[in-house]
């Protein structure tokens, strides 16, 4: 990790430093974060084209469960069928356009559309049509489908894209894929789920977790427990995916902490006592912690519940933080993920829904365990409520709220003449790379 010594195995996650790319200079102008011509053309060149996420395998587990999701003014229906496949349909009725499903959630063995009443089974076939013999083309039922769309299962999240020839879900993850599985995911619980509308573009979230400059500034709180200086943490950007990677130590403060140790060991106190060591031991050297975490996790895991064959040392005390293009974040640490997801707004280029998930992953045979990255204790059997509404009535929690807190300030500055455009350090690369990564699709006619 930047200096640091890289480990390599073939199934292992690879932390080699990938070689950086050849970047312009263009401008980052502010019109693209509100100019309504910029939305359009997202929209016909993005947003129709991607993957993108409609919500987890774990909310379809029997045959007829289904979630809806929306992407600009489309909704789509995600549903497990029959045959246990889980399929992805546009959430309108083939008849006359009407909007088949408004709950979000649910289980049914069929879709019926209360217009007109026609009727469709789980693969999205017309089961009953009201006076069938009337239609000059012929009987709807085994000529008329909902209109299905692309849909896969990775990572233990539901994908879908809007693109009946988009490339398949893998190519599209390119090397992160087989990274972000080491993490094994699908078997982590969502703990914490909340959606917010703000009054920032989507970009803008983006933007954000693709630097760290702002940690001192934004979240002062995290000196205690990872590393905040670039020079310590290593950058990567993946040429022709629009992916990018920060790799963070922790389980220590940042280098650059001088004193505060009864903070820096009260935020330690319950992960170190769960791997028996003894928070007065690191009291002259509060930075020795991540090596004996990384010790006591290695010899010790299985008996604690965890499996960490699939890591490599690294991994038992960093964040792991990729952004998936376009929209996803994922910061990976060894108790759980951070997920944040920024979708546009249907209408407006000024606003966004912005959605922050945060899952846990539960020792084996634990029925409570404390989250020390939400800072509380969680039962196994927790299910989160999925809190909705506007910022700030609404809180993402303590930390996501800081940074939410600065993006519709951006956005108005964005808008100001006074604007001209971006001036970059190094370690914000990222956000040029994933700027001229979107034009290159938004210039393809």
């Amino acid at each position: 990790m930047g200096k640091q010594e890289t480990i390599k195995h073939p199934s292992l996650i690879d932390t080699t430093k990938v070689p950086d790319p050849k970047l312009g200079d263009a401008p980052i102008s502010g019109d693209r974060y509100h100019s309504k011509e910029h939305m359009q053309r997202e929209w016909d060149q993005l947003w129709t084209k991607t993957w993108l996420i409609a919500g987890l395998e774990d909310e379809l587990k029997k045959q007829g469960d289904f979630l809806t999701t929306e992407i600009g003014w489309e909704s789509i229906i995600c549903v497990r069928g029959e045959d246990q496949k889980i399929r992805a349909f546009y959430n309108v009725c083939p008849h006359r356009g009407n909007r088949l499903l408004d709950d979000t959630r649910g289980n049914s063995n069929a879709f019926t559309c209360r217009y007109h009443g026609w009727r469709f089974d789980l693969e999205g076939e017309t089961k009953f049509a009201p006076c069938a013999e009337d239609f000059p083309q012929g009987n709807p039922c085994g000529n008329v489908r909902m209109t299905e769309i692309p849909c896969d299962v990775w990572a233990g999240f539901i994908w879908y894209t809007l693109d009946p020839e988009a490339t398949p879900l893998e190519e599209h993850l390119g090397p992160l894929k087989s990274q972000i599985e080491t993490y094994q995911m699908e078997q982590m619980k969502r703990i914490h789920w909340v959606t917010v509308e703000g009054d920032f573009n989507w970009k803008v979230p983006q933007d954000n977790f693709n630097e760290s400059y702002h940690l001192p500034y934004v979240h002062p709180q995290t000196k205690y427990g990872l590393e905040q200086s670039y020079r310590h943490c290593q950058f990567d950007m993946y040429e022709g995916y629009g992916h990018t990677r920060m790799l963070m130590p922790g389980g220590r403060p940042t280098l650059g902490l001088k004193g505060e140790v009864d903070t820096v060991l009260e935020g330690f106190k319950e992960e170190l006592k769960f791997w028996d060591l003894d928070p007065e031991d690191f009291r002259e050297n509060p930075h020795s912690m991540r090596a004996a975490l990384q010790k006591a996790k290695r010899e010790k895991g299985l008996e604690k519940g965890f499996d960490y064959s699939h890591f490599v040392d690294d991994q038992l005390t960093d964040h792991y933080h990729y952004i998936l293009f376009p929209n996803i974040s994922i910061s990976l640490k060894p108790d759980g993920a951070i997920f944040t997801r920024s979708n546009p707004h249907p209408t407006d280029p000024n606003k966004s829904l912005f959605d922050f998930w945060f899952f846990m992953w539960f020792p084996k045979h634990e029925e409570r365990y404390y989250c020390w990255t939400m800072g509380q204790w969680f039962d196994a059997d927790f299910e989160p409520p999925h809190v909705q509404g506007p910022y700030p009535e609404v809180s993402c929690g303590d930390a996501i709220d800081q940074d939410v807190a600065v993006w519709s300030s951006q956005q108005a500055g964005l808008r100001s003449r006074g604007f001209k455009r971006e001036y970059l350090s190094g370690q914000e690369h990222r956000i040029r790379f994933w700027h001229e990564h979107l034009e290159s699709l938004l210039d393809e006619t």
